[in-house]
């Protein structure tokens, strides 16, 4: 995917550059960040630690399927990386999108989640794709107002998947802000 331009927002691949791997510690070092995803995992310890998973993320990149991926999500004005993006399959793997999106605290109600997610969804829309899905623990507040600023609705909730309760979001292309003058 070549990077992706909003008003205030570039989204791109991860770099192996100190500057990503030093972004990447300073999210997912954050255990007020890391203890929102899922599946459960416990926040990054080091730069050497956080080096080796931007690694294999770079290493993967290549080889997923469009339109999943993994993307940093960089403030235009200063060129801050204030957060990551994630497009992958729920389990068992093999159908369902999910939408991950990650902001540092510093970066917490400012819009860009909502802004850089819109952006992914209207790339990956170009896809043959019927659906998206967001899932969020029931009591993180902020992900569940950022999935419905986006577009998409609540449809249940579920333990099938990461073997945690969890409430389920979906959007359609037809859901998308401004999908009506597109088509």
């Amino acid at each position: 995917m070549p990077p992706l331009t909003t008003e205030r927002l570039v989204i791109r691949e991860w770099t192996t550059s100190d500057s990503d791997v030093q972004a990447a510690l300073a999210l997912y070092g954050r255990p007020e960040v890391t203890e929102w995803l899922t599946p459960a995992v416990s926040n990054v310890a080091d730069l050497a630690a956080m080096r080796a998973v931007v690694h294999a993320w770079t290493e993967a990149q290549p080889n997923l399927v469009p339109p999943t991926g993994r993307w940093a999500m960089q403030r235009r004005s200063d060129d801050v990386v204030v957060g990551g993006l994630v497009l992958r399959m729920l389990p068992p793997y093999d159908h369902d999108l999910e939408l991950t999106w990650q902001l540092r605290p510093e970066a917490w109600g400012h819009g860009y989640a909502t802004e850089a997610a819109t952006a992914l969804l209207r790339w990956a829309f170009t896809y043959d794709i019927d659906a998206v899905f967001a899932l969020t623990r029931p009591d993180n507040t902020r992900a569940i107002s950022t999935a419905q600023r986006i577009g998409m609705e609540w449809v249940g909730e579920t333990t099938k998947y990461y073997d945690t309760l969890l409430q389920v979001y979906r959007i359609r292309k037809s859901d998308l802000p401004g999908a009506a003058e597109e088509d």
